[in-house]
């Protein structure tokens, strides 16, 4: 037996639908891009919106397959709050490593759900440059470029809070 959700309609028409509405509807609401006290216009363009979008089966399928993944990681992360929040109480005091660390993590993970879900990685192009012959020294440059630009992001980040205010 099949579960009512799983059932095509709701999963590749109707679920995707009502996500891209309301997420277009909300920045349109935030924003005031059209105007502020024009809730009609909001709806509409966000229904023209909605509506291309589940007409495009690329677009339509990305969504459809990249949420629940989504969804998977922000479970794993309020988990983690959860366990934290009962060893150290208070979470509204959260320090500013751990919020550098789930942004930076969270961050890479949607790129790589973007990355696969995309079909980018499926590209002959991409594959050859990971399988080439000197692709591990490539890959060890690339790796050291990046934790030399975050250790010089860090020391500028901080270069100014060393600095006394008096001016004189």
């Amino acid at each position: 037996m099949v579960n009512i959700l799983e059932f095509w309609l709701f999963k590749d028409f109707i679920l995707p639908f009502l996500l891209v509405f309301v997420i277009v509807f909300a920045i349109l609401q935030k924003s005031k891009i059209l105007g502020s006290e024009k809730s009609q216009i909001d709806a509409l363009v966000s229904l023209a919106i909605a509506l291309i979008f589940v007409i495009t089966p690329p677009a339509r399928d990305f969504v459809v397959n990249f949420t629940p993944w989504v969804a998977v990681g922000i479970s794993v992360i309020l988990v983690f709050l959860l366990l934290y929040g009962f060893v150290a109480g208070d979470l509204s005091s959260t320090p500013n490593w751990m919020k550098i660390t789930f942004g930076t993590l969270s961050g890479l993970f949607v790129i790589a759900l973007i990355i696969y879900f995309s079909g980018i990685w499926s590209n002959p192009n991409l594959q050859s440059f990971f399988s080439m012959k000197d692709s591990g020294s490539i890959w060890a440059n690339i790796l050291l470029l990046i934790i030399i630009g975050g250790a010089l992001a860090a020391v500028l980040a901080n270069s100014g809070k060393g600095k006394s205010k008096t001016g004189g």
